[in-house]
């Protein structure tokens, strides 16, 4: 997703000359044609996310669009209080980008993993909050995030992740995508762990299962539409991301479930609430942490057949 990202952002910022970029001392690997093209409007700022996220809010009042770019936990949690008060309270237009979304970062360890952020961000006011599933997401997201004016989070992920929409779908903030149709059971996912609820739903169809897949690639504001459907049309319903279970899209599916008053049987495929002490892989993370298609698809087919 990185280079996606990067790629049409420099699109984007040869049409827009108020685009700036931000980073926290990473993601050369993907910005040289950026710093290239416009150097006057690159900015390294070394490992001071608490200053980064500052400045840009002084230059999106200034009428700039700046874009700020770092490891998830870092451009998140170390400077929140930047993020609440100077981007969010002032309705600032900055993007927030953070890169290593989940496990991305495995190996690093917890302190890399980025399994709260979603919970944080949304508790913001004003701010939007999108978790691309794929490389075809990334880019439309981020074109989107342009065109929205005021704060924006873009949760990326670090690795090469499969491509999913075989075409490019029609993207909107706060719009869900419907991958597959389906009438036994929803799949509502955010973020990288569509490709693993795709391939779940194909396995679930071996054993008479239907499942709806669903796109929730904007967390905030959340499509309640999409999810009321799903909890109407289909007998049970699922959230699934590479988050913890606190806060995340599982827990906004849940607000718009209960308040609807509507009884449907709905499940959270989520992480615990601890951190994982156990490094490895990004896959290896997940299959452990029972996120992996297989776990899925299994979850699934014991909630359904049980009843709970």
């Amino acid at each position: 997703m990185r280079k996606q990202f990067a790629d049409t952002l420099l699109c984007e910022a040869k049409k827009n000359t108020s685009i700036l970029l931000l980073t926290g001392d990473l993601g050369f690997s993907v910005f040289e044609g950026f710093m290239h093209e416009f150097p006057n409007r690159f900015f390294n700022m070394g490992v001071a996310e608490v200053n980064m996220v500052g400045v840009a809010a002084g230059l999106a009042l200034s009428g700039k669009k700046p874009f700020v770019y770092s490891i998830v936990p870092f451009v998140t949690m170390r400077c929140y209080e930047q993020v609440r008060n100077d981007v969010c309270y002032q309705n600032a237009d900055v993007k927030i980008v953070g890169v290593g979304g989940g496990f991305s970062y495995g190996v690093n360890g917890p302190t890399h993993h980025a399994i709260s952020d979603i919970a944080i961000m949304r508790a913001l006011p004003n701010i939007v909050v999108v978790c691309p599933a794929d490389p075809v997401e990334a880019s439309l997201a981020t074109i989107a995030a342009v065109k929205n004016r005021g704060p924006v989070y873009l949760r990326l992920g670090r690795n090469e992740e499969p491509v999913v929409h075989l075409k490019e779908p029609v993207f909107e903030l706060g719009k869900a995508i419907e991958l597959r149709k389906g009438n036994d059971a929803s799949l509502i996912s955010t973020g990288n762990m569509l490709n693993n609820c795709v391939i779940a739903a194909e396995k679930l169809c071996g054993k008479g299962i239907e499942c709806r897949v669903v796109s929730m690639h904007t967390v905030k504001p959340l499509d309640k539409n999409t999810v009321l459907k799903a909890a109407k049309e289909t007998k049970a319903v699922f959230s699934v991301e590479e988050h913890s279970l606190v806060g995340g899209l599982g827990s906004a599916v849940s607000e718009v479930l209960a308040e609807s008053g509507n009884p449907v049987l709905f499940k959270r495929i989520a992480l615990p609430d601890k951190f994982a002490c156990k490094i490895g892989s990004q896959k290896y993370l997940q299959k452990i942490n029972m996120l992996s298609a297989e776990s899925i698809a299994e979850t699934v087919l014991k909630t359904v057949e049980s009843g709970h």
